[in-house]
């Protein structure tokens, strides 16, 4: 019989809250060995989800815009908006101002490990947090569980063979 997420998941991931400052994010990170942080709120819902590669414009600051000069106007090559997200986070101060988009990928309880897996495959994510119904956060399935689990399962059918 397939493994649920609920049976393979980190069970009461850390987490972080929108208004804590970056410095207190970077810290938690770096104390846990870890390479994101599901955001919640005070009753636990998911907001987003903070990942070392939301810190890196805090390192890098954003590039300025492509642009061409024409009769005196100033003709953007890209979306000037886009400039305006990645500044917005080179320069924010809390994990809510540079967290990662607030529509997060996530899974349920009950979904089995192949569809979990499949899932953070084709969305080319690296953890998916588990919620329940209200989008409480319950857990956070990472790549590494799933191979720990596949190396259990393994072993387990290594033992088992005549």
């Amino acid at each position: 019989m397939a493994k649920t997420v609920a049976e393979v998941m980190t069970r009461d991931p850390i987490t972080i809250q929108p208004d804590a400052s970056l410095q207190a994010a970077i810290q938690l990170l770096a104390e846990h060995r870890i390479s994101g942080l599901p955001v919640v709120d005070a009753e636990g819902v998911l907001c987003g989800v903070l990942s070392e590669s939301d810190l890196m414009w805090q390192a890098t600051g954003a590039p300025l815009p492509a642009y061409i000069m024409l009769l005196d106007s100033v003709i953007y090559l890209k979306n000037p908006s886009r400039y305006n997200q990645e500044l917005h986070k080179a320069l924010g101060q809390t994990v809510q101002e540079v967290m990662s988009d607030r529509k997060v990928i996530t899974t349920t309880l009950t979904a089995s490990i192949r569809e979990a897996a499949q899932l953070m495959h084709s969305q080319k994510v690296r953890r998916l947090p588990v919620v329940d119904d209200a989008g409480v956060l319950k857990g956070i399935l990472t790549q590494g569980d799933i191979v720990r689990e596949m190396a259990h399962d393994q072993a387990e059918s290594f033992a088992t063979a005549p």
